[in-house]
């Protein structure tokens, strides 16, 4: 019998792409699936049932975990490099608000297992990402506030399972995600949804930097497969997801032109800032754990253009109502 069947998860920000992902495979493993997310009326497969709210509220997040058994905590704030340098308040205050409240309530309601959702921010500018070094170091400055606001939903982990005993938490540090349901914003999405965009829309593919930092990225498919490893195994010391090497942007430039059925013109914009040099994980401690990708690269990027190009006009209606809410 599945771990899942019959069981009652929550998804929080389970209409986004690694939300959506886990979704999609906790229903095929017969779970009964709730979805919380702030979104109006966000796609979801049949069957789930929604619950909108905004998680920044601890009694809303006492409502979403009622009668729950287990929660998957995938919700956050994306953003670019630019908008991070600019809006940090928008990710750090309701990151450390929605993360700490959600935690609270399940360790309230007695839920039987929970996967915190981290992030590759939490780290330190170094080529290779080891697990156990993130707290002698600091986050990298272009992660400064946002990796707090991850890291401190981890620390809050580490002082319940001393106060109160409880041991239920996974922790998953993601490395780049990718993938279908992803935030295509033009203004505030990350770097392979950034140029898929760019790639389908123009003759002149612009790219900040040179090309050369190098970057590990990993399908949100698999993150969902691993965020449900990490809770079916009960897991609880903190597991790397990526694919344990790394990927220049040149090489990740060059499938996205190939895959496009038209002439690209690359132009790197050589002043721009781009990032830390490397960043990669050390997956050698999930993979210990018996767990293995499934989604080669090349193919993941392929399917996410081709989900971009079906979902185009979507995308755009999403951003439209964004952009009216937000001013």
């Amino acid at each position: 019998m599945s771990f899942y069947k019959n069981k009652k998860v929550l998804v929080t920000g389970g209409a986004g792409m690694i939300g959506r992902e886990v979704v999609d495979l906790l229903l095929e493993k017969g779970a009964k699936v709730r979805v919380s997310s702030i979104d109006d009326n966000p796609v979801l497969p049949k069957g789930v049932a929604y619950f909108q709210a905004d998680l920044t509220d601890i009694n809303l997040c006492h409502e979403a975990c009622r009668d729950i058994d287990y929660v998957v905590n995938c919700i956050g704030v994306k953003g670019s490099p630019k908008m991070c340098m600019e809006k940090p308040a928008s990710f750090f205050v309701p990151m450390l608000q929605f993360n700490t409240n959600m935690m609270q309530a399940a360790l309230e309601n007695k839920i039987e297992r929970y996967v915190y959702v981290s992030s590759v921010g939490v780290y330190s500018p170094q080529e290779v990402f080891q697990e156990d070094s993130v707290w002698s170091t600091f986050p990298s400055p272009n992660d400064k506030f946002a990796g707090w606001a991850k890291r401190m939903g981890e620390l809050q982990a580490e002082a319940y399972k001393i106060q109160y005993g409880w041991d239920k938490v996974s922790i998953v540090r993601p490395a780049n995600v990718y993938g279908s349901f992803d935030s295509f914003d033009p203004l505030n999405s990350m770097v392979i949804p950034s140029l898929i965009r760019k790639a389908s829309e123009n003759d002149v593919l612009e790219v900040w930097g040179d090309g050369t930092p190098v970057r590990d990225f990993i399908h949100a498919r698999d993150v969902a497969r691993g965020i449900l490893f990490a809770m079916e195994n009960g897991i609880t010391e903190p597991l790397n997801l990526g694919s344990g090497g790394g990927i220049s942007i040149k090489e990740l430039v060059d499938i996205i032109v190939n895959s496009f059925d038209k002439n690209l013109e690359v132009k790197w914009l050589t002043d721009a800032p781009a990032g830390d040099k490397k960043r990669v994980m050390d997956i050698s401690r999930i993979q210990g754990h018996g767990f293995e990708l499934l989604v080669p690269f090349k193919e993941g990027i392929k399917e996410t253009i081709q989900w971009f190009e079906n979902n185009k006009s979507i995308i755009d209606k999403r951003y439209n109502v964004f952009q009216k809410d937000n001013g």
